[in-house]
């Protein structure tokens, strides 16, 4: 009877310890993880972000993993424990016979093996969906409005809204270019009759943004987003042809972006809190568009939001100059440092020569 009772607390103590611990693991998830070498190697790789977003992204992953590793130390615990405790020679020294006593039916067992798996996956379900409804909430209030237009083999930013508090005369800034919007919403339909795609004309661009103020890359130039640093942002996203995605690697992030999204049902927007980091970050396109994806980069200029003011206004006073000429009226680098165009001749790059400098040589 005696023995029974300590079978029966032990088991009681060991799903407790089970759900203690994933319990505690998995309440750390919104919360920061761990620094030094045990931060690294709980990582396992991941790079550190830099918004909200990716830090929570960061955490969870690690969170995970301490959640892994836990489970994984019990159940290794419990494999060495019965190599050793049940073996024959342990076995035949105490007398006994050679298979130990049987628990296929034993019912507290059978539940605890039942029970805890339920909850972790469940707990793991849980902070999954909380931490995917931090990144994806298009609740933040962006004081900016990005247009972001993939094509092969490059990109074009524009700024389609700027709040007040972001500019230097203090009036919120509408950036949309009517007069070109216009025209590519009258390419929806062809006046003669040649709508073949669901009642719409071939050359429909219609879903494309035009702005006033945009940046376009080209195979000598890599084009440069300047944001500005604490503000939160918006991002549109949609591709002139085939699919391509949209990727900043300290986002940990990325988001496909497609030809006529509304109509493929696609989210082409979103939103970040706030880029924590000033500094020059690389961006790629992040699926497969073609033979030049893999050198389709841009960069990411982050700036103080008093050098964002004043960019946009330089922007806004010389609608002919470069963008490299309005890097460099606010002290910052006129070209991209992150990353350097490609070389688009077959011919040249038979050597692997595919880059070449921010002036085209």
């Amino acid at each position: 009877m005696e023995q029974q009772h300590k079978r029966g607390f032990g088991r009681k103590a060991l799903l407790g310890s089970v759900l203690g611990l994933g319990g505690l693991a998995l309440a750390g998830c919104d919360v920061a993880a761990p620094e030094g070498a045990l931060g690294w190697f709980l990582g396992m790789g991941w790079p550190k972000g830099i918004t909200p977003e990716a830090t929570a992204m960061y955490n969870f992953w690690v969170w995970v993993w301490v959640c892994a590793w836990i489970i994984g130390f019990i159940m290794w615990g419990l494999f060495v424990y019965g190599m050793f405790a049940w073996s024959a020679k342990r076995a035949e020294k105490n007398g006994k016979g050679e298979f130990p006593r049987q628990t296929q039916y034993n019912i507290p067992v059978e539940l605890v093996l039942t029970i805890a798996p339920i909850l972790i996956v469940m707990g793991l379900f849980f902070f999954t969906v909380q931490t995917q409804d931090k990144v994806t909430a298009l609740d933040k209030d962006p004081k900016v409005v990005v247009d972001v237009t993939a094509y092969q083999w490059n990109w074009k930013f524009g700024y389609q809204k700027v709040a007040g508090e972001l500019t230097k005369d203090g009036k919120d800034y509408d950036g949309i270019d009517k007069e070109r919007q216009d025209i590519a919403e009258a390419s929806k339909i062809d006046p003669n009759g040649n709508n073949p795609i669901n009642g719409r004309s071939k050359s429909d661009v219609s879903y494309l943004h035009f702005n006033k103020i945009e940046t376009l890359g080209t195979t000598e130039e890599i084009p440069v987003l300047v944001l500005p640093s604490n503000t939160a942002i918006e991002f549109q996203l949609a591709s002139a042809d085939v699919s391509h995605a949209f990727w900043v690697p300290e986002f940990l992030f990325k988001r496909d972006t497609y030809s006529h999204p509304e109509a493929n049902k696609q989210e082409r927007r979103f939103q970040i809190e706030k880029i924590e980091k000033e500094g020059a970050f690389v961006g790629r396109c992040a699926e497969m568009c073609g033979t030049y994806h893999a050198m389709m980069n841009f960069e990411l200029r982050v700036v103080s939001p008093e050098k964002f003011a004043q960019y946009l206004e330089f922007r806004k006073a010389n609608p002919q100059a470069q963008n490299s000429e309005a890097l460099e009226s606010i002290g910052e680098a006129g070209y991209a440092t992150s990353t350097a165009p490609f070389n688009s001749g077959r011919v040249d790059t038979r050597d692997g020569a595919n880059a070449r400098d921010n002036h085209g040589a």
